[in-house]
């Protein structure tokens, strides 16, 4: 059976797939952010009214971003656990009514954690001697994961026992990770992978995460409110930060509580090369080899951007300004529909409300039209059609590689949730903006020869 196509399409007007996820938890999280926000612009005002101890000005410093974490998905946890009920789930592999005695399960908890501690020890021998991760914005993530480290350790050890007490299969991917380092008991090579895709995910993307938290929340926090509804450039600047704010915020929770108790845990990481790839290009420290100001493919030699082509001309400058705050807003509530559950390359259940109704990739659609339409690729400072051919044809070879990452995050989904595949196909009969592409798609895609088979003899 091939499991990347589904056959039987649901016709128009077929009813949607639940989504995993509510619409709710994502927002509640929202509130909890811009609540912390708004107290960091005023912590002045309110030191000073409380005769609080300290200097009378915005809280604005990177620990305040990493506080913001806090703030986030609190609420999130809530909200999952006591609206939506998620630890209910059968999904998460969880009987909390029956739980076993802990020395049921010990031997398995030790083998547990010998995966899990020896996976730990090798993500960090990876963050010493990859020299990126000891520079600029990402010595941050490497003094946070580094106080990190220790309440990990011992943390790790009341929480797998206690999950391995209720857990329907506790021989998961830790397990067997640990069981191939031990040699004592029989372990499954596919599980041992599925593990490391997980613990690469969460590594890889977890840090690049974290040291993007600080920069933006200074932005947001310390931006200068006076007149800017009269300057269409500033306004628009900010909005689209405070969005990008929401973006990472939300994003960076998810990488962090992968936990299975909240149904947020990574059931597969994508086990396609290609998928991998065109993710990794996309990020430090590829994306500077590829996209930086000297990368091979890189758009935006000689342009100057929207700003600079509207100067003069206010009505353009507020539109497009606005323009570009829609696309941002449309890729922050792509992020926010994900709640808890937002991380590249992986499998953590199946989304269809927000803007997956309308689209299966609300987020690379519109990320790559706010490039186009910010960047202006096709409108240079140096007057040489030169840059105009370069900065055009490579700004499309990133939404190529894009379209790429689409297709091979679908390919993965596909093969993992029969839930997916009739959200795919529902998408292509009734998604207002993937119904018209599919239509043209299989108007343009040529037919092959019709095969007549010769009657038996």
């Amino acid at each position: 059976m091939d499991t990347h196509h589904n056959n039987s399409a649901p016709a128009r007007g077929a009813s949607l797939p639940k989504s995993d996820v509510s619409a709710a938890v994502g927002f509640v999280g929202l509130f909890g952010l811009f609540a912390w926000i708004l107290f960091c612009r005023n912590y002045g005002v309110i030191a000073e009214t409380f005769g609080l101890s300290g200097p009378r000005e915005p809280m604005s410093g990177p620990y305040a971003a990493l506080a913001a974490l806090l703030f986030t998905s609190v609420p999130m946890v809530l909200w999952s656990v006591c609206v939506d009920k998620v630890h209910r789930r059968a999904s998460t592999g969880i009987d909390w009514d029956n739980p076993r005695k802990s020395s049921e399960v010990r031997s398995v908890t030790l083998t547990k954690l010998t995966g899990l501690w020896a996976t730990w020890v090798i993500i960090g021998f990876f963050y010493c001697v990859a020299r990126w991760y000891w520079s600029g914005q990402y010595l941050f993530a490497m003094q946070v994961i580094g106080a990190a480290a220790i309440p990990m350790f011992i943390l790790s050890v009341p929480y797998v026992r206690w999950l391995d007490r209720v857990m329907i299969n506790p021989r998961d991917h830790a397990w067997h990770f640990g069981a191939m380092l031990l040699g004592r008991e029989a372990y499954d090579p596919e599980e041992v992978k599925k593990h490391w895709r997980a613990w690469i995910i969460k590594g890889f993307f977890g840090a690049f995460m974290i040291s993007i938290l600080p920069g933006g929340f200074a932005a947001v926090v310390t931006a200068d409110l006076t007149d800017i509804m009269n300057d269409p450039v500033r306004f628009g600047i900010l909005m689209i930060e405070l969005l990008f704010v929401v973006d990472v915020q939300i994003g960076t929770v998810g990488y962090l509580v992968t936990m299975r108790p909240l149904d947020a845990q990574i059931r597969s990481g994508n086990p396609f090369l290609s998928g991998w790839l065109a993710a990794m290009i996309c990020y430090p420290p590829l994306v500077f080899a590829f996209m930086g100001a000297d990368g091979m493919i890189a758009y935006e030699v000689n342009t100057a951007g929207w700003s600079h082509w509207f100067a003069g001309n206010g009505v353009a400058l507020y539109a497009w300004a606005f323009w570009l705050i829609f696309l941002t807003g449309i890729y922050a509530w792509a992020t926010i529909a994900f709640g808890i559950r937002f991380s590249n390359l992986t499998y953590r259940g199946v989304l269809t409300n927000g803007p997956y109704r309308f689209t299966r990739h609300p987020a690379y659609l519109s990320k790559n039209l706010f490039w186009w339409c910010a960047t202006m690729p096709f409108l240079v400072t140096s007057h040489s059609m030169v840059d105009v051919v370069r900065n055009t044809f490579f700004l499309g070879v990133v939404s190529a590689i894009y379209y790429w990452r689409a297709k091979t995050e679908e390919k993965h989904l596909l093969q993992e949730d029969p839930k997916y595949r009739e959200y795919h196909a529902w998408m292509e009969e009734n998604g207002l903006l993937t119904r018209p592409l599919s239509i043209l798609k299989r108007r343009l895609r040529p037919r092959g020869p019709v095969l007549h088979a010769e009657p038996a003899e």
